[in-house]
């Protein structure tokens, strides 16, 4: 069997959500939800499209995760004072109470991927996915016309 870079990282990606929810079931808080959490942290009081567009999130799955970490109780969801087209997301003490906890673990996948690993080798790795993120953000400013979908 051929190696392809998209397999890879599909394992990756498909591990990494199986660690992320068991290590945050405690919390209640989904592979699908976290990411959302660690940004408000960065950015409380952040607009749903800023979401999207960080994640890399359609606005209907941001919907949906602000949906249920607001019925969890971990986020609220407000109009924007000056332009109510705009709701903005607030953490709730909750959330912010579990912020340490949430981002040691969501460190830990990274620190595992890379243990073993000398750190040469890891400066590449990150260099090439950099490089590889850049492409697609690219690409994705153009309309996606430099794929062929055959």
């Amino acid at each position: 069997m051929q190696r392809s870079i998209g397999h890879l990282m599909s394992i990756l990606h498909r591990q990494a959500q199986v660690y992320i929810n068991r290590s945050l079931k405690e919390f209640n808080i989904t592979s699908a939800e976290y990411a959302f959490l660690l940004y408000l942290y960065k950015k409380d009081g952040a607009t749903q499209d800023e979401l999207s567009s960080y994640l890399y999130v359609d606005r209907a799955a941001t919907a949906r995760a602000i949906k249920s970490l607001a019925a969890k109780g971990l986020i609220i969801k407000n109009k924007d004072s000056t332009d109510k087209r705009f709701n903005r997301i607030y953490l709730t003490d909750k959330a912010k109470g579990y912020r340490e906890q949430i981002r040691q673990r969501v460190k830990r996948w990274s620190e595992f991927l890379s243990e073993d690993i000398d750190e040469k080798d890891t400066a590449i790795v990150l260099s090439v996915l950099e490089k590889m993120v850049d492409k697609v953000e690219a690409a994705n400013r153009k309309g996606m016309e430099e794929y062929q979908y055959e």
